[in-house]
């Protein structure tokens, strides 16, 4: 990558051989070959060239346990002979590129071409004086020479104000890219790494990691470097992003020592030795042959960018453990955009394809009428010749009207759309950085809005994360809070020190506080943490005893994963026999004990009946005070005949249990308050957790999520499944309908309970929306989870950096109030394109109108093409920004979501649109037709071709502008409320946009003479402009008193935007995308369509066997028709248009038809 060639880079790593006499014992070339190597043959080559990997870390001149001193001229000469760990970014686009992008507009393009031609005609005298009586009315303009001579000013005018606009968008694209990769190395910096630095474990910023450290890789990493294993415990690679391979690989020193950059650690912990960084590790050579590639991927790339916004450099999803062959297919063929289009999006592509289709039938009907009315009038009424002499003249006319033509054309079509959806989400996401919200996908912002399901997880999220021990039931006692260490049996305190403080990461620690009588700092994983605080409340430490059995002691690690529930490690002792301690979720860890230790030590049998005892005496009363229940327990083993460390059912069993721990996470203070915002802007929360059920219902009440009294479910993992899948054990969906609309809280769940719930509540057709789901998730087994979610929020303190790279929203601070903050922004967003959309279309419609009908009856607009260009400019540019960066206010919460099918346009709405487009028209045609009798001047109408331009129709101008200036204030409330000035200096965005705009028409009125058809008014004009502009605030408040019930017919005004959220081109690239429930029809059509939808099927079911695919296909089809419920029956054919689906499904290359779950719901 990067600017360097792969022969400058060859050259460079000949240079680079020299590297041996620089001091150290092998080459960059060296290294890079070393790693290509995998398995045994890595460890053969390490040993038969290095002597194994303590030879490779003293050529190196690095220690394993101490890794490298840290001194500056070290690091600093490591980086320079084996380079920095970053791989450079592609280079962004220049200012140049982006304006030749903004070119590329059809409108632009025609605006144009129609200057140049006007510009071209203008410099073309007639021969002969005499042409001009010939030509008649046409020559009509041309007496004057100082007014022929001005003819160019318009077609300069008009490119002058075209490249204005470009401008403009490349600034706005410029400004949006350099937030963007702000962004990114904000993302990237905050990617720390630990690594041991002079024995001290230290976290460093990924960039600065050199050859030669030492880094502690644990669960859920996602790797910065190339390096190799120096000991590992039980560790697992999901290496599919760099090999496709979706199975985890085992990592062994002795077996396959070999990790790569951009993999991720699905398992266990281990230390490496960093051989390779930036462009020479393995991610780095791809990228670097990228580099020759990425041109022509970036034009492909272009397109998904623009709908996305995905955050650069995304690394390859996770496979979700159902996804199989089926999800990689499906992948490849919709490569990019990560879930369907955003709801907003979706209504908008459709929204402006309709507008534009309007304008550009009204354009053409206006340039049609005017060349008609022209012809006729010229050379039928007045029966001229056509002369050749006046061609041009004739031409010069019909350029003009091509010009009106494309100005209607521009105003209608509202390119300020995309802008102001850019500027409201950059806007947002820049403003949600203070709220503690990193947005990666800007539309994942916008969604939120629309979120009507949170499922969070309860560790960290709502509560603070800081795990403290404060019951514990050792030797038969129930303690209720912890102990002095002398009234315990000293053979049991023995044993739980030893036990917790081996028996537990070694990065986990417990360090003083930051500052005085703060609280002790708790690095690492936080139940140890607490276990590890018991330790010390035990008045013992846990430091001596793991420097005395320092990690590479440690005999056999089995990690926490989420099946085993339970962490264990084993220790050989000085007799040569072995003992394992254990640790883990109580109910778990005591079903696999079989003796326990009492009140003097000993240990004596512990029978199922005692077991059930124990649960109801201790566990249970703990659980329900909200503790999480650990227990702690050791098994030994004779050394002769060593035990199958491989068998874990026998290893894990017959244990003898020492004690267990109540550990306190107290509820975050804000979260209840949050919740309760949550509940009342009509969002269900609900809580997902691996705790056990008494802990979650405890916190679940405390957080306010249950109520008690109310109706809702609380029930474990086992249960859940119990109740969604049938005897063949698949998940169904309509067992799935039965259990979420209740569900508030899932205990025990394992991260495939998540996504299971998670697509269910997505795919339910229950209820009349489609629920939008929010998931908070932290572990690296919530990936799937994340990527199934409309929105996925990873923990950026907790949260791993697989959890990370598969979400939407990184949390910087962890805290659930923050999401609340995100639903707030993302309805802001939503309600500012409604506030803008408002605007545009009462200017569009205006502008549309009077041009239109201006033309057909005065041939001529009375708002010339520059004008227009103006006006487009302040509705467009201006007002996106002014109306987009409108700060949320807490009333956003008071009401429902919107859901995914109420039209973009509200009734309200529409009745503002309509209303105030009344209200100018009517202004704008007594002034057109009798402006002249009131303000006793010229009338401007029927002006011939170049005359000067008119006070008559600069006051309609100028009173149009006024009338947009005050309707944009207006245009701040879509919801019918009053007081338009509401809060309207908390944003000075709005304030000095209005006022600035206001100043330029001044000028443009006072001086912009001829280019902007402008004639200077005198005060009382002006004062008369301001006074019909201000009418406008007026007329609002009229238009708010009439009531919505009275209007009728808007209701489907409103729902125009929306019959169905399909664009077609959208049908066979994505099924999916149909949502469900979205039409509803009545009983006539329904019947229509399902015998429709029969005849389809029997049309697929003989396509099928014609073309001879597989017979599966034909019964998924038959099947999936009996299954789809009616609805559905309906919703797929909502117009025989999509009969053509069938054809495309019946094709043999459609063979995700087959592969797909029913209710994708194909027709």
């Amino acid at each position: 990558m990067g600017d360097m060639s792969n022969s400058d880079f060859y050259a460079k790593n000949q240079r680079n051989e020299d590297n041996h006499a620089a001091g150290f014992g092998c080459s960059l070339m060296e290294l890079r070959s070393l790693m290509e190597l995998r398995g045994t043959e890595a460890v053969v080559k390490l040993q038969e060239d290095y002597g194994g990997i303590e030879g490779l870390c003293k050529r190196l001149k690095t220690s394993p346990t101490e890794g490298l001193a840290g001194a500056q001229p070290d690091l600093d000469k490591r980086k320079e002979l084996y380079g920095k760990n970053l791989i450079p970014p592609k280079k962004p686009k220049t200012f140049l590129q982006l304006v030749w992008e903004a070119l590329q507009d059809v409108t632009l393009i025609i605006l144009e071409i129609a200057a140049l031609i006007s510009l071209g005609l203008s410099f073309y005298h007639p021969p002969g004086e005499s042409g001009g009586e010939m030509c008649g009315m046409a020559a009509g303009g041309v007496e004057d020479e100082g007014e022929a001579d001005a003819g160019w000013i318009e077609g300069a005018a008009i490119l002058l104000s075209v490249v204005c606009v470009v401008l403009v968008t490349a600034f706005n694209d410029w400004s949006k890219e350099k937030q963007f990769r702000g962004l990114q190395s904000r993302i990237e910096q905050e990617q720390k790494f630990q690594v041991v630095r002079g024995s001290q474990v230290i976290q460093l910023p990924v960039a600065d990691i050199v050859v030669g450290d030492i880094a502690q890789v644990k669960y859920g990493d996602l790797l910065p470097a190339d390096g190799v294993l120096i000991q590992g415990n039980d560790m697992k690679i999901d290496e599919s992003s760099l090999t496709g391979e979706s199975d985890h690989v085992r990592k062994s020193a002795d077996k396959d020592p070999m990790l790569l950059s951009g993999t991720h650690v699905m398992e266990g912990s281990g230390r490496m030795v960093v051989t390779a960084v930036g462009v020479n590790s393995q991610t780095g050579i791809i990228f670097t042959l990228l580099g020759a590639g990425t041109e022509e991927e970036e034009k492909k790339e272009k397109k998904v960018k623009k709908q996305d916004g995905a955050a650069a450099m995304e690394m390859q999803p996770l496979k979700s453990a159902e996804g199989g062959e089926a999800d990689e297919k499906e992948r490849k063929r919709v490569s990019v955009p990560k879930k369907e289009k955003s709801v907003l999006q979706g209504k908008l592509t459709k929204l402006a394809v309709q507008i534009g289709k309007a304008g550009l039938l009204m354009s053409a009907i206006t340039v049609i009428i005017l060349v008609l009315y022209f012809a006729i009038d010229n050379f039928v009424m007045e029966k001229r010749p056509w002369l050749p002499e006046c061609t041009p003249i004739y031409i010069q006319y019909f350029v003009k009207f091509f010009i009106i033509g494309v100005t209607v054309l521009v105003v209608a079509v509202p390119e300020g759309l995309p802008l102001a959806v850019t500027i409201s989400l950059a806007y947002s996401v820049k403003k949600m950085m203070k709220d503690n919200n990193l947005v990666r996908h800007l539309d994942a912002c916008e969604t939120m809005g629309n979120a009507t399901a949170i499922c969070s997880d309860k560790t960290g999220t709502l509560t603070t994360n800081r795990m403290t021990a404060v019951q514990c039931y050792v030797g038969d006692v129930h303690y209720k809070e912890i102990p002095d260490p002398g009234s315990l049996p000293p053979k049991s305190l023995e044993l739980l020190v030893n036990a917790i403080s081996i028996n537990s990461a070694y990065t986990t620690k417990i360090l003083p506080p930051d500052k005085e009588g703060g609280l002790p700092k708790q690095v690492g994983n936080k139940t140890e943490c607490g276990l590890l605080g018991l330790v010390l409340d035990l008045k013992r430490d846990y430091q001596p005893i793991r420097n005395q059995i320092p990690e590479e002691k440690l005999y056999k690690v089995y990690t926490f994963n989420s099946v085993r529930k339970s962490m264990s490690t084993v220790i050989k002792l000085s007799d040569g026999s072995f003992r394992m301690y254990s640790k883990g979720a109580s109910e778990i860890v005591l079903k696999k004990c079989s003796h326990i230790l009492n009140e003097v030590g000993e240990s004596r049998v512990f029978r199922p009946r005692d077991k059930d005892e124990m649960v109801k005496k201790v566990i249970e009363p703990m659980a329900c005070d909200g503790l999480r229940t650990i227990c702690v327990g050791y098994r030994d083993f004779s050394g002769d005949p060593e035990p199958n460390w491989e068998d874990e059912n026998n290893i894990l069993n017959d244990l003898t249990a020492i004690c267990v721990v109540g550990i306190e996470d107290p509820v975050r203070p804000e979260v209840p308050d949050a919740i309760q915002k949550c509940q009342r802007a009509g969002i269900t929360v609900r809580m997902v957790t691996g705790d056990n059920i008494n802990t979650a219902r405890a916190i679940a009440i405390k957080c306010g999520i249950i109520h008690p009294g109310e109706d809702f479910l609380c029930i474990d993992g086992k249960e859940f499944n119990r109740r969604i899948r049938n005897e063949k054990g698949e998940v169904e969906q309509e067992r799935i309908d039965k259990v979420w609309p209740k569900l508030r809280v899932l205990a025990r769940s394992s991260p495939t309970d998540k996504h299971t719930l998670v697509k269910g509540i997505i795919d339910s057709t229950m209820a009349d929306q489609r629920q939008v789901v929010a998931v908070t998730g932290d572990g690296t087994n919530d990936g799937p989870a994340l990527k199934k979610a409309d929105v996925g929020f990873a923990m950026g303190i907790a949260g791993t950096d697989v959890a990370k790279e598969a979400s939407d929203i990184i949390l910087t601070d962890d805290n659930f109030s923050s999401i609340v903050k995100a639903v707030m922004w993302g309805r802001n967003v939503y309600d500012s394109i409604s506030k803008f959309l408002q605007f545009q279309l009462t200017v569009n419609v205006v502008a549309v109108i009077v041009a239109f009908t201006g033309a057909c009856i005065t041939q001529d607009s009375p708002l010339k093409a520059v004008q227009m260009l103006w006006v487009n400019l302040i509705m467009d540019t201006f007002a996106s920004l002014a109306l987009a960066t409108e700060p949320p206010t807490e009333s956003l919460l008071k009401r429902k979501p919107y859901g995914r099918n109420k039209p973009l346009i509200s009734s309200t709405m529409t009745k503002n649109i309509l209303g105030h487009g009344v209200y100018q028209l009517i202004i704008i045609f007594t002034l057109l037709f009798v402006g002249e009798q009131i303000f006793d001047i010229d009338s401007g109408r029927n002006a011939p071709l170049h005359s000067p331009p008119s006070e008559h129709y600069t006051i309609i101008f100028n009173t149009f502008v006024m009338m947009q200036l005050f309707n944009e204030i207006n245009a701040r409330k879509i919801h019918g409320e009053r007081n338009v000035f509401d809060g309207i200096f908390r944003n000075p965005i709005f304030c000095s946009i209005v006022f600035g705009t206001f100043a330029m028409q001044i000028v443009i009125v006072q001086f912009g003479g001829k280019p902007f058809s402008c004639q200077p008014l005198d005060l009382e004009k002006w004062m008369w402009c301001v006074f019909l502009g201000l009418g406008e605030l007026v007329w609002g408040q009229v238009i708010a008193t009439i009531p919505n019930s009275r209007l009728r017919f808007l209701r489907r005004a409103g729902q125009l935007t929306q019959k169905d959220e399909l664009p077609e081109e959208d049908v066979n690239e994505e099924n999916e995308e149909i949502d469900h429930a979205e039409r509803e029809l009545r009983r006539g059509q329904i019947l229509w369509f399902r015998g429709l939808n029969r005849i389809q099927t029997q049309i697929e079911v003989v396509n099928t066997f014609k073309s001879g695919t597989s017979f599966q296909g034909a019964g998924a089809l038959r099947r999936q028709s009996s299954t789809t419920s009616q609805t559905q029956d309906v919703t797929n054919v909502s117009s025989p248009s999509h009969v053509s689906l069938s054809n495309a499904l019946s094709s043999p290359t459609s063979t995700t038809a087959a592969t797909a779950p029913p209710t994708t719901g194909q027709c």
